[in-house]
């Protein structure tokens, strides 16, 4: 039912859903329909149970990877990094050299930040007095400006409408 030539399995929606989207379910649903190799056996039996499960034919073994193909563009790459296992030695130094750096920098902001509040402390009083007495010169030197009053203008006044009776229903 609903499998044509053109559009094999996507047939069955009929003229629904547009083209683009028909032609992409054929390409998923060709690659997620078709054996794939197991990653125990080697054997290509490997069979998708449901969205994400995969169960080898031969050997049994269920796994998991990506909703439509066993094994996802991420997880090939994680795969070859540790079988490689050429990044295991250089990442445990990076991390303590992190570690190291993250410390020291945290015991220097809390030194600087220290300081800073002394240094602020001190400065305060000084500064404050400093700007009140500049402000106090400035408003005795600058006349202030009046604005102009605006006329007021008469308003016309809106004619009341007659309000309109509701009829009763009975």
């Amino acid at each position: 039912m609903g499998e044509t030539k053109k559009v094999r399995s996507a047939g069955r929606f009929g003229s629904r859903y547009g083209v683009g989207i028909r032609k992409r379910i054929i390409k998923v649903e060709k690659f997620q329909k078709k054996k794939h190799a197991c990653p125990e056996c080697g054997f290509k039996s490997v069979k998708r149970i449901a969205a994400g499960i995969y169960q080898c034919t031969k050997c049994k073994i269920k796994f998991a990877g990506g909703a439509y193909i066993p094994e996802t563009m991420s997880g090939s790459i994680v795969k070859k990094m540790v079988s490689q296992k050429s990044f295991v030695p250089h990442a445990k130094e990076l991390l303590e050299a992190r570690e190291h750096e993250f410390e020291e920098g945290v015991e220097k902001e809390k030194f600087e930040e220290k300081e800073k509040a002394v240094e602020k402390k001190e400065e305060k009083p000084v500064e404050k007095n400093k700007e009140k007495e500049v402000k106090k010169a400035n408003e005795k030197e600058k006349p202030k400006k009046e604005k102009p009053k605006k006329k007021d203008k008469p308003k016309a006044k809106k004619a009341k409408k007659p309000a309109k009776k509701k009829a009763k229903k009975k």
